[in-house]
């Protein structure tokens, strides 16, 4: 009974039913309006216009088709949430503000020519990868920099409180979840400590990730120690519109010369200190070098955002001189937001998929596929690449669950090898290729981290890190089930209906 109603008073729900109250007096409103002959027509005809709309945009095809059915089926209630909340409009103070942060960091990120001409004496493939990111969004490539993968949480946590002991002039994170536990706990410890010593120590953490893990306004308990925290996209009974755009990164930068990210949160779930959906597998990883300053630049850059100050940071001050080792291999972290209409995560994927020669192995826990997407990996298995993709067995979304499974068969018949990790869920966003090209970061493969969250993501190429990627993945297909044809044609025609509902819809909800 305390668990029900401490569910039921939790600030998701109380905005969840102050938002559907909105929606729900818009509705009957908008319903008692097309009860009257007179206005009907004109419900009709704007639906008509807002499919014209639609199909002439420049958009997922998966995504138009999911809007026009909506409208098309329900024309008054339709097309007042294509209105609303369609086109995936982001917030005009998210919108403005994020893309003045990305106007102030013009110019700190600068190509090292010797670099790019090292690159350049790669194979068209790897090296074709790399460039996209340079050329669309200005993300150098980087040497000098040793690079780290983490296979588990349990793995990544013991190496972050070291690191974050070391810390002698400043420490940032960024993450969608943080949720009181161990993990936290003794992470926060050594924040408290370091903020006492004079380390400056400045947090960011997604409002909506953690409404159900930390208190309301436990961003002011962090500042009252020191720690100087932001909320990102603060949650309001507000219409849907201003929840969509989430903060999923995660970042963390020690004096320019250490950084992490992957999928581990902040969270004892992902250090399988607690059990929620059997084990958690995940990954993460550490670099040390030239390439960290990309995540200084891209943590600072949100920073300027959420602090509203007029005045202007001095990035110089965090521009630290790393402890730089001599290495070959090349480094280029990258983030994408929704601001600028690149989809950036969605392109180094398609990238990766489009050059692989021999394999592609792809770590997610989402298998929520685009048209793009779907054909990429299907082309790539019909051209002898050995494409496998591994998803949780046991899930965190059911309704997810159902899409992703409803995108076996029609992968399986391309080619595609498709493994359930058996022991529970596999939270891992990572993708390995050729034996060259390795990928950790925080983007699913599903529309949300596409077109809608803010995430990054460290490319690399000729360093061990990669091998242990592959070993890794080979590794954890030994305890996980091969899902067969047999398996896809077996199930009931009423849930192969359902999933097929829940795919129809999913590029929209």
């Amino acid at each position: 009974m305390l668990r029900l109603i401490k569910l039921l008073t939790s600030r998701i729900i109380i905005v969840f039913i102050l938002i559907l109250c909105q929606f729900a007096l818009l509705f009957l409103w908008l319903y008692r309006a097309s009860l009257s002959s007179d206005l009907m027509p004109l419900f009709n005809l704007l639906a008509i216009f807002c499919v014209i709309y639609i199909i002439n945009k420049q958009e997922d095809p998966s995504y138009k088709i999911a809007w026009c059915v909506l409208i098309l089926a329900v024309p008054v209630i339709g097309g007042a949430l294509y209105i609303l909340c369609g086109g995936r409009k982001v917030p005009r103070k998210l919108f403005d503000g994020t893309t003045r942060a990305n106007l102030r960091m013009e110019g700190l990120l600068q190509q090292d020519q010797t670099v790019w001409n090292h690159l350049e004496q790669k194979e068209l493939d790897v090296r074709r990868v790399f460039e996209y990111g340079l050329r669309t969004s200005s993300f150098p490539v980087y040497e000098n920099t040793d690079i780290s993968y983490f296979s588990s949480g349990e793995e990544f946590w013991p190496v972050l409180l070291e690191e974050l002991k070391k810390a002698e002039h400043f420490i940032f994170l960024e993450f969608f979840i943080i949720d009181k536990g161990e993990m936290w706990d003794s992470v926060l410890e050594v924040l408290k400590e370091k903020t006492d010593a004079g380390v400056e120590v400045k947090l960011i953490y997604d409002d909506f990730g953690c409404a159900n893990t930390l208190p309301y306004h436990y961003d002011r308990t962090l500042n009252s120690m020191g720690i100087e925290t932001y909320r990102f996209n603060r949650m309001r009974p507000a219409l849907i519109t201003q929840m969509n755009n989430r903060d999923h990164r995660k970042i963390i930068v020690i004096d320019n010369r250490v950084g992490f990210t992957g999928g581990v949160n902040l969270a004892d779930e992902y250090i399988n200190r607690r059990e929620r959906f059997g084990h958690w597998r995940d990954s993460a990883l550490m670099i040390r070098g030239d390439a960290v300053w990309s995540l200084t630049v891209m943590f600072l850059g949100m920073y300027s955002f959420l602090r509203q100050k007029d005045d202007d940071i001095d990035y110089d001050r965090y521009r630290l001189e790393p402890h730089s080792p001599v290495s070959r291999a090349i480094c280029q972290p990258f983030s994408d937001t929704p601001t600028d209409g690149k989809y950036i995560g969605l392109s180094v994927h398609l990238n990766l998929i489009n050059h692989a020669r021999r394999y592609i192995y792809i770590d997610t826990p989402y298998l929520v596929l685009n048209d793009d997407v779907h054909m990429a990996l299907g082309l790539a298995a019909a051209n002898g690449v050995d494409v496998r993709i591994l998803v949780p067995h046991i899930p965190d979304k059911k309704y997810v669950f159902e899409i992703t499974r409803s995108n076996y068969e029609q992968l399986i018949r391309a080619g595609v090898k498709v493994y359930e990790y058996t022991p529970g869920f596999n939270h891992s966003k990572s993708i390995v290729m050729d034996d060259t090209i390795g990928l950790v970061g925080t983007i699913n493969t599903d529309y949300r981290s596409y077109y809608l969250h803010f995430e990054d993501g460290i490319l690399f190429c000729d360093d061990p890190a990669v091998i242990k990627m592959r070993d890794d993945f080979l590794n954890t297909l030994q305890k996980s089930h091969e899902v067969t044809l047999e398996e896809c044609t077996a199930v009931p025609l009423y849930r192969r209906l359902w999933r097929a509902v829940l795919r129809l819809l999913a590029p929209v909800m």
